[in-house]
């Protein structure tokens, strides 16, 4: 590791347009905590190649780019922690109209609040559940393995009003060294458990996805209640971390939905790019996460590479032709 290289990294917003790849630096140096807060973050632009006419309105940017929207802002009280050290993360929810933090909320699958950490190459994922105060403070212990840059996303709806999903930075401080992001496939293997990915992302439009989970070789047909689903999928876009949160069809107990092995879902992709998608999943009492590279394309596009991917390698010309 060049020790001469030393690198810091802000808790400022980012809002990258997608399409633009995040990185710290391809070698290995330091992260240092950097106590300022977090600046408000702006609407995302409109994906590349978009166009919009003189009385269009701007599209509704993806949840998870933005610290304030809709009246509210993610307030981060822990910007920065140290990694690889359990820390108290705290946040709170305020209401821009008040100043006040937000102490009402609507109960979603259980909870009153997902708190999603995710760092930005996307190789380190949590789903936390933190403990809210009287006073609208929010807390939970968390231990990140690694140095470098994550998102906070805050995931809940205000009593009486719409879900929403608010974003900020966070920085872990230590050695650093850069990961590329894990290439696509079809199969992930956590903890023992392999899960396998059918269907794919297409941009703007609702697509199947099914989760197959094995165990040994052999399907997990006694998944257990989770939130109140066999499963929760979180999808992040590589880039500027766009965040979706899907569930799947179904409840446990509705007399219909089996407990595995298939999950499904459907879920939206808002443009084209590379996503990372993770499964949250119970069985035998514990909580696992199998994580996948996924491209959204076109389906004219996916289906051209699939066909280019099987098509038998060319013959070498002779020269003449026939």
């Amino acid at each position: 590791m060049n020790t001469g290289l030393r690198i810091t990294v802000f808790a400022a917003a980012l809002a990258a347009t997608f399409g633009t790849a995040y990185g710290v630096g391809s070698g290995v140096g330091e992260i240092s905590p950097e106590p300022q807060r977090p600046a408000h973050e702006k609407h995302a632009t409109a994906p590349h190649g978009e166009h919009r006419g003189a009385s269009q309105a701007p599209a509704e940017p993806p949840g998870g780019l933005q610290i304030s929207d809709r009246g509210y802002t993610l307030d981060l009280k822990t910007p920065a922690i140290a990694a690889g050290k359990g820390t108290n993360l705290r946040f709170a929810v305020v209401q821009d109209a008040t100043g006040r933090a937000l102490t009402a909320y609507q109960q979603e699958h259980t909870k009153e609040l997902h708190l999603i950490i995710a760092s930005r190459d996307l190789t380190v994922y949590r789903h936390l559940h933190p403990a809210r105060a009287a006073d609208g403070t929010w807390s939970t212990p968390v231990k990140l393995p690694k140095a470098g840059a994550y998102r906070v996303f805050a995931d809940f709806t205000p009593r009486g009003g719409e879900g929403l999903t608010l974003g900020a930075d966070l920085t872990a401080s230590g050695a650093y060294e850069s990961v590329p992001l894990p290439a696509p496939d079809t199969t992930a293997e956590v903890d023992g458990y392999e899960v396998s990915l059918q269907g794919g992302l297409t941009p703007a439009k609702g697509s199947e996805l099914t989760l197959t989970v094995t165990r040994n070789g052999k399907p997990v047909r006694d998944l257990q209640p989770y939130l109140g689903a066999y499963g929760h999928l979180v999808a992040l876009r590589s880039g500027d971390l766009a965040y979706l949160h899907v569930h799947p069809g179904g409840e446990p107990g509705d007399g219909t939905t089996r407990p595995g092995p298939d999950i499904s879902f459907t879920a939206t992709a808002p443009s084209t790019g590379t996503y990372r998608l993770f499964l949250d999943f119970k069985h035998a009492g514990e909580v696992h996460a199998a994580a996948f590279t996924v491209r959204a394309d076109e389906p004219a596009k996916r289906a051209d590479a699939s066909k280019a991917a099987s098509a038998p390698p060319p013959e070498k010309q002779s020269g003449h032709t026939h």
